[in-house]
C-alpha cells in the first residue's frame, strides 16, 4: 500500500511562513510532507529532515537527492540541537513530525509491524538499537508487562494477557507476532480482538522505540532552536501523544504558573508560545473515506513568541 500522508495541506500551510525559511521535518518517512514542503519554499530555503527507519531514510536519500535544499539524517528527531550544529543552522522557521507509522511499515511484513502477518516481533523503527518487542516480553516480570500494555495501549485486560504471556514463554519463547496474537485471541471476545490486538502492539511499539520520552524532548528542543515567528507542528495518533503535545504547548504557552491568588508572580515563567490551534485540526470526512488511517489524526500548531 501506498502511503498516504495525512492532513498534508493543513500542516504544510501552517508550517510554512517563510519562503526563504528553514525547516526541520522529523519525521521523513516517505517524503510526504517533505515534498511539500519543498514546493513551498524558495531556491533560498532549507528543509533538513530525520527517520530512525532505514528505508525510510534511504528511500528520501533517492527522492531527494538532486534538491539542494534538502538533508536528511538517518538518526531519531531527538538530535535535532546536533544536527542544527551540523548544519550551522541557529534557528529554525519551522519544525514538523508526523507521529504515525507509515502505511509502509505496516503493510510490510518484512518491517515487523503488523499483527495480521506472521512475522519477527520486532516493532523497532531501528532494528539495531534498544531491545525488540520479542525481547521484552521473553524477559520482563508480569507486573511489568501488564503495566506496559495498560499505560501504553490503555489495554483494559492487560493483566491477563501479561499472565498468559509469562506463562507461554516458560513452554517456548516469544518471537514471532502469530505467537502473541494467539493469546489475544484467546483471551479476548471476537468482536474486540483487532482493537486489542492494536492496543496491545501499539503499547510495545511504543515502550521499544521511547516513542513518550523521545516526544517530550524533542518539543523542548524544538523550542528552544525556533526562531521567533516560526512554528511547531505535530500531528498525532493517539491519546498518550496527543496530551503531551497539548500539555507542552499550553505550558509553554503560559506567562505565570503561579498558584491562583498569589498577589505578586514570583514563579519566574515566561511564554515562549502562542497556540496557533486552540483546538486540534482533524481530517475532513473526505480525506477519512480515501484513507481510513487518518480517522485519529490530530494536528496541533504553535508559534514561537
Amino acid at each position: 500500500m501506498i502511503h498516504q500522508p495525512v492532513l498534508l495541506k493543513e500542516s504544510v500551510d501552517f508550517l510554512t511562513t517563510k519562503i526563504d525559511g528553514i525547516y526541520f521535518d522529523g519525521t521523513a518517512g516517505f517524503g510526504g510532507h517533505s515534498t511539500e514542503i519543498l514546493k513551498k519554499i524558495s531556491s533560498k530555503g532549507r528543509l533538513i529532515a530525520t527517520d530512525k527507519d532505514q528505508s525510510a531514510f534511504e528511500n528520501c536519500k533517492r527522492l531527494f537527492s538532486g534538491d539542494a535544499r534538502y538533508s536528511i539524517f538517518n538518526t531519531s528527531f531527538t538530535n535535532i540541537d546536533t544536527i542544527s550544529k551540523i548544519e550551522f543552522i541557529e534557528n529554525f522557521d519551522g519544525i514538523f513530525a508526523d507521529l504515525g507509522v507509515s502505511s509502509f511499515q505496516l503493510d510490510n511484513i518484512e518491517a515487523g509491524f503488523t499483527f495480521r502477518e506472521d512475522t519477527s516481533l520486532d516493532l523497532r523503527m531501528n532494528k539495531q538499537d534498544g531491545i525488540s518487542a520479542s525481547e521484552f516480553l521473553n524477559s520482563a516480570d508480569q507486573d511489568k508487562i501488564a503495566k506496559v500494555l495498560f499505560e501504553y495501549g490503555e489495554e483494559k485486560n492487560s493483566r491477563n494477557i501479561a499472565r498468559k504471556i509469562v506463562e507461554a514463554r516458560k513452554n517456548e519463547k516469544f518471537e514471532s507476532t502469530f505467537q502473541l496474537r494467539k493469546i489475544i485471541e484467546d483471551l479476548t471476545p471476537q468482536r474486540f480482538v483487532t482493537k486489542s490486538l492494536s492496543r496491545v502492539f501499539q503499547a510495545l511499539r511504543i515502550l521499544v522505540n521511547n516513542e513518550l520520552d523521545e516526544l517530550r524532548l524533542f518539543i523542548d528542543k524544538s523550542v528552544n532552536l525556533l526562531g521567533v515567528g516560526g512554528r511547531i507542528a505535530f500531528i498525532t495518533f493517539h491519546s498518550l501523544e496527543d496530551r503531551i503535545v497539548k500539555e507542552k504547548f499550553k505550558y509553554e504557552s503560559l506567562s505565570c504558573i503561579c498558584p491562583p491568588g498569589t498577589p505578586v508572580c514570583i514563579c519566574g515563567k515566561k511564554q515562549t508560545l502562542k497556540l496557533v490551534t486552540h483546538k486540534p485540526v482533524i481530517p475532513t470526512d473526505n480525506e477519512i473515506n480515501n484513507n481510513k488511517r487518518s480517522r485519529s489524526a490530530k494536528l496541533r500548531v504553535a508559534e514561537k513568541v
